[in-house]
């Protein structure tokens, strides 16, 4: 999209003038995530948001990178005691042992469940013919905060090991994630969002 030097971007309204928010909701927000490195770690993230805000994460992120062996789920399974006590020492991090304790549970489930597929599938599984829902929506008022599909994946994860995967947990991951459209669209990334999806629906 061409746009003149003097043409401000029209953004969704929660981003604000945060320009940390600005670049990872231009770039990041919404756009499909193919990497099961990718999809582990953003679960993950997700979790640790809960109670906080996106920003605090975001801005915590490679540090939470350095601290989870870049997110490795064989080394993180494999995290004891010791392990626990060097992050919840870590100043970089969200030090919250609940949290800590359930990304190594997590890792754990992420390892039993490629038994028999691949998380990506899993999740993506739950997402109707026409792949990612584009929702269209003009205003904030009209995104919800979890649907039936978080809901539905909220339940196996939970069967399967995972902890922190709340319905809400997961819609957040699924608009992050790019399963869900919630740009507005009025926003400039509602129509590039939107292609990239469908593309991906079909990959």
């Amino acid at each position: 999209m061409t746009r003149g030097r003097t043409e401000a971007l029209v953004r969704c309204p929660w981003v604000g003038d945060d320009p940390d928010y600005q670049r990872y909701h231009d770039t990041e927000w919404g756009v499909p995530l193919k990497s099961e490195r990718a999809i582990f770690e953003k679960l993950v993230l997700e979790g640790f948001q809960a109670g906080l805000s996106w920003i605090t994460i975001l801005r915590k992120r490679e540090n939470f990178r350095r601290a989870f062996d870049r997110f490795d789920p064989e080394r993180i399974a494999r995290y004891g005691a010791k392990d626990i006590a060097r992050l919840m020492a870590d100043e970089g991090i969200v030090r919250n042992r609940a949290k800590i304790e359930a990304t190594i549970d997590n890792a754990k489930a992420y390892i039993k469940l490629r038994e028999r597929t691949t998380l990506r599938k899993l999740l993506w599984s739950y997402l109707g013919e026409d792949g990612p829902l584009q929702r269209g929506a003009r205003t904030l008022a009209e995104i919800p905060a979890q649907n039936d599909v978080s809901k539905r994946i909220s339940k196996a994860l939970k069967a399967d090991g995972f902890r922190f995967v709340g319905p809400t947990t997961v819609y957040a991951f699924m608009q992050s994630a790019g399963m869900v459209n919630d740009h507005l669209v009025g926003c400039f990334r509602y129509a590039d969002c939107a292609k990239e999806q469908r593309a991906n629906a079909t990959s």
